[in-house]
């Protein structure tokens, strides 16, 4: 008699794609003129990136399109990124040369914008570069893990067969972008501290420089 085959678990997709359309909406609504690309860019880009989530929940064969979800979820992240700081450098620029060209107001959005953005594409990145990605993590394969959450120190594993999640990697990016150092989830290799510290300093720019200035020129 044949075994039963074992269907591989497969981490819900639905919470990554809806954070992908927000970070779209959200370059979406920025100035012309602060984005490094065109707008169709994004749509393209994240368009390549849920596809292969969608293949992954409901084809068969996924370690292919496993493959190809880690590659475009790391272009995504690239592409977004490029263009986060891109924007923030042209906002500093303005600002430094007095230029009238943004309003206050126009500098708070746009600087609202570029901090959720940097929260939500960090996420983004934990989750998919974290103990080799989820579907490792939900099958325990055995790969170093790059975080260590609270969850996982309990003795006895409590509760019982606990796995990070996609939230779980949101709540660590929120965190770190806003008290600028690890709270509940400690970093463990070398690569996630650097990330850490990059995305804390790209939130540190944001909200003491961008954020800041433009509540001093709607408040004056």
């Amino acid at each position: 008699m044949k075994k039963p085959v074992q269907t591989r678990r497969i981490e819900p997709r639905w919470p990554v794609v809806l954070t992908v359309l927000a970070v779209v909406f959200l370059l979406a609504v920025l100035p012309g003129r602060i984005r490094l690309f065109p707008i169709w860019l994004s749509y393209v880009v994240a368009i390549a990136v849920i596809a292969p989530m969608a293949a992954v929940t409901l084809t068969v064969s996924k370690a292919r399109w496993l493959r190809a979800e880690r590659l475009m979820t790391l272009l995504f992240f690239v592409v977004v990124g490029v263009g986060t700081l891109t924007g923030l450098a042209y906002l500093i620029h303005a600002m430094v040369r007095r230029s009238a060209e943004i309003s206050g107001l126009q500098l708070l959005t746009s600087s609202i914008a570029f901090w959720v953005t940097n929260v939500l594409i960090f996420s983004l990145l934990y989750w998919q570069i974290d103990r080799g990605g989820p579907e490792a993590r939900l099958n325990n394969a055995s790969t170093k893990p790059d975080w260590l959450f609270p969850q996982q120190g309990v003795p006895g594993d409590v509760p019982p067969g606990w796995r990070p999640v996609f939230v779980d990697y949101l709540f660590l990016g929120f965190t770190t972008a806003t008290a600028f150092s690890p709270t509940d989830a400690l970093p463990l290799s070398s690569r996630a501290k650097i990330l850490m510290m990059f995305e804390s300093t790209i939130s540190l720019v944001t909200i003491v420089i961008v954020a800041s200035r433009a509540i001093n020129i709607l408040g004056s």
